[in-house]
């Protein structure tokens, strides 16, 4: 399943539109991480509202496109964490420790602009 990823300036959003593959997964970290430098995007988010299951090799993923991307010069926001995943990440000991989660696209949002002010 193909992940749109839409450009909003200086921001790359990419939303799920539910459970993605191991090989959707891979092909989505590709796939940001050459839109980021495409575009010399600034800021990413991940939406992962539509999600009702985070297994160990999503969330591992997901660190992965992050810090892949920080290494570009851009910040990755996660967002839309639905609260029985997140409860379930924590009970399996899954984390994303070091990247930046919001609670909705509009959190995600004002976080990357905030970032990008302190940097300016």
């Amino acid at each position: 399943m193909e992940v749109p990823i839409l450009k909003q300036g200086a921001v790359l959003i990419a939303t799920f539109q539910a459970a993605l593959s191991d090989a959707d997964l891979n092909h989505l970290r590709r796939g940001l991480v050459q839109q980021v430098v495409k575009h010399r995007s600034r800021g990413v988010i991940v939406d992962v509202t539509a999600m009702d299951v985070m297994d160990s090799f999503a969330s591992r993923t997901l660190r992965e496109i992050a810090h892949m991307i920080r290494l570009r010069g851009a910040e990755t926001v996660i967002v839309g964490i639905q609260p029985e995943v997140a409860f379930a990440m924590v009970q399996l000991g899954l984390t994303l420790e070091g990247v930046a989660t919001a609670l909705d696209l509009e959190e995600g949002l004002a976080y990357l602009i905030q970032k990008f002010k302190s940097v300016e």
